[in-house]
């Protein structure tokens, strides 16, 4: 039976700022044994037995972060594959286009097993028994569901009441009375948001319930592959087309409405790591109730969770907190309101504050860049370059900029000029020079820019050819 494990990777997680950033989401964040929340999805799909490739429907901006993050942990080598979004059309488009590249590519017969990237499952065996009774139904048809059994009455989850396998209705987040109910009748589950159907069973749902969307998203799928003439591992769809598709869960636009839709009830140690409490409780609490993460000296303290990865934290008289702390931001919340981060998060995008969107250090394909120091008029970057790799041939209009080589060598395009910079060297880019930053080595090119001039944003940028496919 052909199996395709396919994680939806997407979202802000703005409930988890200041770690969670727009171009730096949930899934990417790393827990404390060193892996990220996409890292233990790709790992829980790649680990079961039937699972032919990986399928990844994520944000074009985020396609080299999670190859990177699939690099580091695919040891056995799984077969990946991407349909890239140009934005967020939440998981109905998303499911749509996994499925029709499915029914394509293998058959209409084909069981996606759709996994959210941002979820977090500690029993694989039991995980593994769930999906071998989620196949045995999606092979009959149905659109089945994992419904997990409720340890507490949770008001931040949907509910599925059922009985065995059937589900006799889907319940919106409830009051914290109507969630005791529910956990006390023993009929309901927790909504994980996980999904197993074959290819055709859920297009031709879609096509019943949810037409428009199945139709707009062909017309992607179609304009895609006449744009490139064949079957890629990474499907970009085009956002002309992309932005008719209108936006809608697949709760609300099939699973709720469909008539062969069936639950798989399990206890799989699952959680959606959906505040910094959530974070915290997967790290032991001292005889004081704190669990902390970092270098962190306390006095007089009890029941926090605090996390630096990067500074020392000395907390005095302090009970019932989160203190998380960044290079650029520092988050102080009460334990009991920690949903509320997304407040702050929500006013920052809304201002236009930038860390809402990044951190000071910014991943790209060829490498990262740190903002060491901003100032009028001048920026100071620490730039690594990965070997091999190299920027877009580029020019700024309002700025220039002095490299300085720390370790490895560079080769620079400059004007019409190309030149190799060793250790200890450096060179001046003018503004409106063309100018390209290679790494021709096979270790890491680590520099210094300088930038200077009356403006520095990152949008002042020309690109004129890059082989990562950020020109039109």
């Amino acid at each position: 039976m052909t199996l395709i494990p396919t994680i939806l990777c997407g979202g802000a997680g703005s409930r988890l700022w200041p770690v969670s950033r727009e171009l730096h989401p949930k899934p990417f964040i790393r827990l404390a044994d060193g892996q990220s929340l996409l890292q233990k999805a790709f790992l829980r799909g790649a680990a079961l037995a039937d699972a032919k490739e990986i399928l990844t429907v994520t944000n074009r901006d985020l396609y080299f972060k999670t190859e990177d993050d699939f690099r580091e942990v695919n040891a056995d080598k799984m077969p990946t594959s991407y349909i890239l979004e140009p934005f967020g059309r939440n998981t109905a488009a998303a499911i749509a286009s996994a499925a029709l590249h499915v029914a394509a590519s293998h058959d209409e017969d084909a069981l996606l097993l759709v996994l959210a990237a941002d979820h977090l499952i500690v029993d694989q065996r039991a995980f593994n028994d769930a999906v071998e009774e989620a196949k045995t139904l999606a092979a009959r048809g149905k659109l089945v569901t994992f419904g997990i059994r409720p340890d507490a009455p949770e008001t931040g989850y949907g509910y599925i009441e059922a009985e065995g396998n059937d589900v006799l209705r889907f319940v919106e987040k409830p009051s914290r009375e109507k969630a005791q109910q529910y956990l006390d009748s023993g009929r309901f589950l927790w909504n994980s948001g996980m999904f197993c159907f074959a290819a055709g069973a859920i297009l031709r749902a879609m096509e019943k319930h949810c037409p428009d969307i199945l139709e707009a998203t062909q017309a992607c799928m179609r304009q895609l592959r006449t744009a490139e003439g064949k079957c890629l591992t990474q499907m970009e769809l085009p956002a002309e087309y992309f932005e008719k598709v209108r936006e809608d869960s697949i709760d609300y636009a099939v699973m709720e409405k469909a008539a062969n839709v069936a639950v798989v009830p399990c206890s799989i140690g699952w959680s959606d790591i959906g505040s910094w409490t959530a974070i915290g409780n997967l790290t032991e609490a001292d005889a004081e109730g704190n669990r902390v993460e970092g270098e962190v000296l306390l006095h007089d303290v009890s029941n926090c969770y605090i996390q630096s990865r990067d500074r020392l934290v000395g907390a005095v008289g302090v009970d019932n907190l989160v203190i998380i702390d960044t290079p650029d931001a520092l988050l102080v919340a009460d334990r009991l309101r920690a949903q509320d981060v997304k407040h702050i998060y929500a006013k920052l995008k809304a201002s236009g504050h930038e860390a809402h969107q990044l951190h000071r250090t910014v991943h790209r394909p060829w490498g990262t860049y740190t903002v060491l120091e901003d100032g009028p008029r001048f920026k100071i970057k620490r730039i690594v370059v990965k070997p091999g790799a190299s920027l877009s041939l580029q020019m700024h209009h309002h700025r220039s900029e002095h490299w300085i080589v720390v370790s490895g060598m560079a080769k620079v395009v400059n004007g019409d000029k190309e030149l190799f910079v060793n250790t200890n060297e450096s060179t001046f880019i003018p503004a409106a020079h063309k100018h390209r930053l290679e790494n021709p080595g096979v270790l890491d090119l680590v520099m210094i820019e300088v930038q200077s001039g009356e403006y520095l944003g990152e949008d002042d940028i020309v690109r004129f050819e890059d082989v990562y496919g950020r020109v039109s």
